[in-house]
């Protein structure tokens, strides 16, 4: 489990350093602000292409091996960022999706192959504490790079650490790639049959549909709150560096506490459920936000705002994969994945847009709010009409 969290985190702090690193890079560039949503948006564009394609290679080069693909992958996309030209910032971004997509179905594989089925949640829920740990690291570290560097070689350095981990897996590939085969083809027909298992199986469906939603939210939370927080907050990068760092902080927590109460018994759709509306409340305090707020009271917003927005996660994967069969597991992360992250893909571009035109960040934050809202609550229709059957 540590391997799998380290590659989460280091692929995560990629990821988040995109947004803390264009809240500066965009002046340099002659680019509005709101073009971190098309950056991010073109990492999931990525993603949303190669999830349901994971299982394949899996398959066919093993969890580890997969792993350690996908952080060579991340590093090469953010020495393409690092360059100032937007064409080739466009292919980097593009690239790291490709690396991003395939790590949680490969660690999910591993993972399910040795974790008990009373402690699923939990376990997944420890694992995905890499994504908000990485983002934390990218929150914390990051700026004081851009300040002490700059921007282009902070990129740099970000993808250099991933590097260093990726080879240093290679003695890892023995005991546990051992099922992987050589005789595993590519097939988009597979691809499509990991999408299709998910859009047709009857407890997996609903849950894949929220997390359409989820998803959107929190990658408008982790991709604008910095440059939200700068332009109309009036803090300084520093400052708003520290607040995201607490709102994956709170994800952190969130992520553990939330999977080990469905352990003890809290249904997956109740929490789920309950995690759409608090994520709502989140987004809708945020909104709020004026430089008359004092720091304290947008740090614990934003870091309980965090723990709904960035906590939800590990529960979601965690009974997609209790709900597949072990051997299936990584094929079925896939395909949830394809939806998790083509609302990413979608959703981030349609709140940038909405900043362009309205020019309002609260705005922004209300419609994904009542979106994610309306989810929570037809989770907990759902989990309540289950209850009264059984």
């Amino acid at each position: 489990m540590i391997l799998t969290l380290l590659v989460q985190a280091l692929v995560s702090m990629s990821t988040v350093a995109i947004p803390v690193l264009m809240a500066v890079a965009a002046g340099e560039l002659d680019v509005p602000s709101s073009s971190i949503g098309i950056f991010m948006s073109l990492i999931y564009l990525g993603a949303t292409i190669v999830a349901p394609v994971s299982g394949y290679f899996i398959d066919r080069f093993g969890p580890i091996g997969v792993s350690q693909i996908c952080l060579v992958l991340c590093a090469l996309g953010m020495g393409a960022i690092s360059i100032p030209v937007i064409p080739i910032m466009i292919i980097g971004a593009f690239i790291m999706g490709i690396g991003y997509g395939p790590v949680t179905p490969a660690s999910s594989h591993l993972l399910v192959r040795t974790t008990p089925y009373t402690m699923m949640s939990v376990v997944f829920s420890v694992k995905q504490t890499g994504v908000p740990i990485g983002g934390a690291m990218a929150g914390a570290i990051v700026p004081h790079l851009i300040i002490f560097l700059n921007w282009k070689i902070s990129a740099i350095l970000v993808g250099l650490s991933g590097l260093i981990l990726g080879f240093s897996l290679i003695p890892f590939r023995k005991h546990y790639d051992t099922e992987r085969s050589d005789l595993s083809r590519f097939s988009w027909k597979n691809a499509a049959g990991s999408i299709k298992m998910v859009v047709l199986h009857n407890e997996l469906r609903r849950i894949v549909i929220a997390s359409f939603f989820f998803s959107t939210m929190q990658l408008c939370l982790i991709s604008f709150i910095v440059v939200y927080l700068i332009n109309d907050v009036k803090m300084s990068l520093v400052q708003a560096g520290i607040v995201l760092a607490a709102a994956q902080g709170g994800g952190i927590i969130g992520r553990v506490l939330w999977g080990a109460m469905v352990d003890r018994g809290t249904g997956p759709r109740l929490m789920l459920g309950v995690l759409g509306i608090a994520m709502a409340a989140g987004a809708i305090a945020s909104a709020a936000f004026s430089p008359e707020w004092p720091f304290s009271g947008i740090l614990i917003v934003c870091t309980l705002y965090g723990a709904a927005a960035i906590g939800w996660n590990g529960v979601y994967l965690a009974e997609v994969a209790r709900v597949a069969k072990p051997e299936f597991a990584g094929m079925a992360t896939g395909g949830s994945l394809f939806f998790t992250f083509a609302g990413i893909l979608i959703g981030l571009p349609a709140f940038s847009l909405i900043i362009e035109k309205s020019g309002s960040y609260p705005l922004g934050f209300g419609i994904i709010a009542a979106a994610t809202f309306i989810c929570g609550i037809a989770l907990l229709l759902s989990h309540k009409s289950r209850s009264s059957k059984n």
